[in-house]
């Protein structure tokens, strides 16, 4: 599985686990990082010092390749940078943002800097800002989406056809099949929020995770276009969105429902009536609590089963 990502970031599989709020800690990062797969700290819902923490717990947990990952709209993002930096990270993903506003001073730094898009034209602005990496989420994926609800699978080949920086598939992937139907698109790595979730490492309550783990098929809807798109479990809070938006909210009406700390409320503490639950669609697949190396193992040997099956159907 050896490519130009496993090249850039100096991993065995190209395989990333999403920097994801609520869930992306230390644990579950060094644990990714042990298995051979690229692990990253969920920044975003970290304070400048909890970040230095669990970078310093991360060293200490492994000896492999981590990074960060940093939404540019984070309100202390000139803090969080210096720390990265103060602190020898050396692979960030950023989100949420212009890729240029960070890209070369991150790269001065000796930091390779990846960069999520949701469209082939955000992807155009980010190999224009010398970006080391893409990767393109498709609106499948858990949590903020792209307001162009475009499909990993139409995403992929759009961005492919307009960039030429390893691409990263995200969006939907949850399985060694899944890797190897981006692969045939393009892509030369994938990046996994919600399979790494739901491991035992991630620092989500068990009553989200559990949750989730119930889901079925259409269980999680896009919701809050009027602010920022975003995936959500169907719960009371969901349902007291979806009444406000029917009823013609306005966005400042529907900040004030959102109020502080849903996510939080939802995905760390564990309330799953009144906190914002966002996960993924390909939930609705996955239906046991696994480690990080079970996963890991599983995604691989997978992958290489499809691989070998496909190899074997060919005819044409």
């Amino acid at each position: 599985m050896q490519n130009r990502v496993c090249h850039l970031f100096g991993i065995r599989y190209p395989i990333i686990q999403g920097g994801m709020v609520w869930c992306s800690g230390w644990r579950l990062a060094s644990a990714v990082s042990n298995a051979g797969g690229l692990g990253l700290l969920g920044a975003g819902s970290m304070h400048p010092g909890t970040l230095r923490e669990h970078i310093r717990k991360c060293k200490a947990a492994t000896d492999q390749p981590f990074g960060v990952n940093v939404p540019l709209m984070y309100p202390e993002i000139e803090t969080l940078m210096e720390i990265i930096q103060e602190e020898g990270v050396k692979i960030v993903f950023t989100s949420a943002g212009n890729p240029k506003t960070w890209t070369s001073k991150l790269q001065q730094a000796g930091i390779k800097v990846a960069h999520v898009v949701s469209s082939s034209r955000f992807a155009m602005k980010c190999e224009e800002a010398g970006v080391d990496a893409i990767v393109a989420e498709g609106f499948e994926a858990g949590g903020h989406n792209g307001r162009e609800e475009t499909t990993t699978f139409c995403l992929i080949p759009a961005v492919k056809k307009v960039c030429s920086v390893p691409l990263i598939a995200a969006g939907g992937i949850v399985s060694g099949e899944g890797i190897l139907a981006a692969e045939a698109l393009g892509a030369e790595g994938v990046q996994m929020g919600t399979r790494f979730a739901l491991t035992e490492e991630s620092s989500a309550h068990f009553n989200f995770k559990d949750r989730c783990l119930r889901l079925n098929e259409g269980d999680t809807l896009l919701t809050l276009k009027q602010l920022s798109p975003t995936r959500l479990v169907k719960n009371d809070f969901y349902k007291q969105i979806e009444e406000a938006e029917q009823k013609g909210a306005s966005a400042d009406e529907l900040k004030a429902l959102l109020g502080k700390g849903r996510a939080k409320k939802g995905i760390f503490e564990g309330d799953l009536y009144e906190g914002e639950l966002e996960i993924g669609q390909a939930a609705s697949q996955l239906r046991k609590l696994q480690t990080v190396d079970e996963v890991m193992k599983e995604l691989v040997e997978d992958y290489r089963t499809a691989l070998r099956q496909m190899q074997d159907k060919q005819s044409w």
